[in-house]
């Protein structure tokens, strides 16, 4: 992959003042988070804020990996024209919407591996209650990746005004391509999930793990189709 320096073609102006805005919206979700905003008064209450750490820190960890993908794509495609405002809102917005889901999820996983104590609540009583989780968490996890793919494809279209070159259309292609994946997936765990298809082991959750051997396959064949390519030049 290219790990070339931003250019300083005018087809960038703006795209800092978009970075500044994400990075408040992605500290402002960070805030929604936090286990408790005001300072315990009791030893109880500071014992329950701690242990809520735990799955702060899973809602957390997951929180900053889609703001470095978000970080990525503005250091290789640094646009600020109206196309990319619009899906980059449209990604925030769903940002937004996907803290409750990823912090309750992130509860519930606590919970299950190490107690309802450390888990900080987060308990799902019925499989109906897990079901509709599991599609608000895969329908927030699709939509996210969804943006990110269609911010790389906007990217592959405007690498001629941002003097880039071949390589750079070909990695824009290839992550496109690459978020497609998460994008299905996450739906898959959607569709399982409303038709309570392995509900009862959390299969629709379990789901995620074939990311990465769909990314690891899509690489080899990415890898394979370039070698192809430089062979016929």
């Amino acid at each position: 992959m290219s790990n070339a320096p931003k250019p300083t073609s005018s087809a960038h102006t703006g795209s800092e003042r978009i970075e500044f805005f994400s990075d408040a919206v992605f500290a402002f979700a960070a805030t929604l988070l936090v286990v408790a905003l005001e300072v315990p008064e009791k030893f109880e209450e500071l014992e329950h804020v701690l242990l809520g750490f735990v799955p702060f820190t899973l809602s957390f960890s997951a929180l900053v990996l889609i703001w470095s993908v978000h970080r990525a794509f503005f250091r290789r495609f640094p646009l600020g024209d109206r196309a990319t405002v619009a899906l980059n809102s449209c990604l925030l917005f769903v940002v937004l919407f996907y803290v409750y889901p990823l912090k309750f999820l992130a509860r519930g996983i606590a919970t299950m591996f190490f107690g309802r104590e450390l888990g900080a609540g987060g308990e799902i009583t019925t499989l109906e209650h897990l079901a509709k989780l599991f599609a608000w968490y895969g329908s927030g996890f699709a939509a996210l990746f969804l943006m990110f793919a269609l911010l790389y494809l906007h990217g592959a279209r405007r690498v001629e005004a941002l003097g880039l070159g071949e390589a750079e259309l070909r990695e824009a292609r290839f992550l496109a391509r690459h978020y497609a994946i998460f994008v299905a997936v996450g739906l898959l765990s959607v569709g399982l999930a409303l038709t309570g298809v392995g509900l009862r082991v959390a299969l629709p959750g379990w789901i995620y793990g074939l990311l990465g051997p769909l990314c690891a396959v899509h690489g080899f064949w990415n890898g394979r189709q370039e070698r192809r390519q430089a062979a016929r030049n």
